[in-house]
């Protein structure tokens, strides 16, 4: 059993690598009402809501109803991951959980069901009345203070509609999110909510904050000038059966330089393409190769699409840029909500840098998971690390005697 916490300002963190979901909700639980008490507070009174990333070898359901009788009162969210970002860095069969304290967070959550069936207009209605929620809590609530994150079904082939429904419905308001995980199985992911554990569902966490703070993206690629049309594809299933109208997989293979027969996630996560949109490159990275030679993507594909073959930069350097450049704008940073693609960290132990990148996060304090896709801004992309950077709590003005 491994526990570790820590306080940044505006929230409290716990993690646990306890081997039931029922011992991790108790020590879970048990680390964050500590943490509290220390200042004099109940997790009930204290917390505007518990945002926990629970490792896919846990029970989600079990974890989902024990927590919610650990801290009860307390309104706890959360999705199960591929792989999670604690305070320690990358780390694995483990729950991470962030608590954002009412003092500096007001909170309100929409959660949408069926996404299986998810309509555009539908979903934009209920978007907006989110937001105008959020906005009405007081008077001081203001939207240039709001973000939101998305936790997504990584499974539901549907982040596209969500996100397009969101982009149209918060207007000024910036999203991020991380679609769930399932580890490396791609069979089921997880949304828990209040003691319960759902599929084909997201929840869209609307906050509003007098924090600093600044979302981000980062990603380490740029286009080389190899290209592949998608001739032939499923759209519905995000299956590409021909690229330059030969096979997928043999044109992918032959493009990239690799051998067909040895294609697999370590191969993705090394050679993305890429899908230029407004001048900017985003990463459409391959899930596996199917039995028939086609190639299932995480993200939207449609034919006709131009796909570029992407050269990879320093994957360490560009993400310490990201840092530098938002410690360069908010001051110093308290805390790093990251949602990372897990073929980042994939490629990371190809190219044997792991260490150097988890220990990159670590002292950049990020907490978060390994995701099959991230939401940033009107995007759904892969192989990128997006999240929001909370700055420290500004002080309080001096009295005037």
């Amino acid at each position: 059993m491994e526990m570790s916490e820590r306080r940044a300002d505006g929230v409290v963190i716990a993690s646990t690598s306890a081997p039931s979901a029922e011992a991790a909700a108790r020590e879970i639980a048990a680390s964050i009402t500590k943490q509290l008490a220390a200042g004099g507070e109940r997790p009930e009174e204290a917390l505007a809501g518990l945002v926990c990333f629970i490792c896919a070898s846990y029970d989600a359901a079990r974890f989902a109803a024990e927590i919610h009788k650990a801290l009860p009162g307390a309104p706890i969210y959360g999705c199960t991951t591929a792989g999670e970002l604690s305070l320690e860095g990358w780390v694995s069969s483990s729950i991470v959980a962030i608590g954002f304290l009412r003092r500096d967070f007001s909170l309100v959550a929409h959660m949408m069901q069926e996404l299986s069936h998810f309509g555009v207009e539908e979903g934009h209605a209920s978007i907006a009345e989110a937001r105008a929620a959020l906005l009405a809590i007081g008077p001081d609530i203001e939207s240039d203070h709001c973000f939101g994150l998305l936790l997504i079904d990584g499974m539901c082939r549907r982040e596209e509609a969500v996100i397009s429904a969101l982009y149209s419905a918060l207007d000024d308001i910036p999203v991020v999110g991380g679609s769930a995980g399932d580890g490396m199985s791609f069979e089921k992911t997880w949304m828990i909510r209040d003691g319960e554990a759902f599929r084909d569902s997201a929840l869209l966490l609307l906050f509003h904050t007098d924090l600093p703070f600044a979302p981000f993206k980062c990603d380490y690629f740029e286009p080389s000038a190899l290209k592949m049309v998608v001739t032939d594809a499923d759209t519905e299933l995000r299956i590409v059966r021909e690229l330059n109208a030969e096979p997928a997989a043999t044109e992918y293979a032959h493009q990239v330089g690799l051998v067909e027969s040895r294609l697999d996630s370590a191969s993705f996560a090394s050679h993305p393409v890429l899908v230029g949109v407004g001048g900017q490159y985003y990463a459409r990275s391959i899930q596996k190769v199917n039995a028939d030679g086609s190639l299932s993507f995480f993200c939207a594909i449609d034919e006709g699409l131009v796909l570029t073959v992407a050269k990879t930069l320093d994957a360490y350097a560009s993400t310490l840029a990201t840092f530098e450049r938002l410690e360069a704008e908010l001051g110093a940073v308290s805390l790093h909500i990251g949602f990372d693609c897990v073929l980042r960290r994939l490629a990371a132990e190809r190219q044997q840098i792991a260490h150097r990148l988890s220990d990159l996060y670590r002292r950049h304090r990020v907490v978060g998971f390994n995701t099959y896709g991230e939401q940033y801004r009107s995007m759904h992309v892969n192989q990128t690390f997006t999240g929001i950077a909370l700055g420290y709590r500004r002080a309080e003005p001096a009295e005037t005697p």
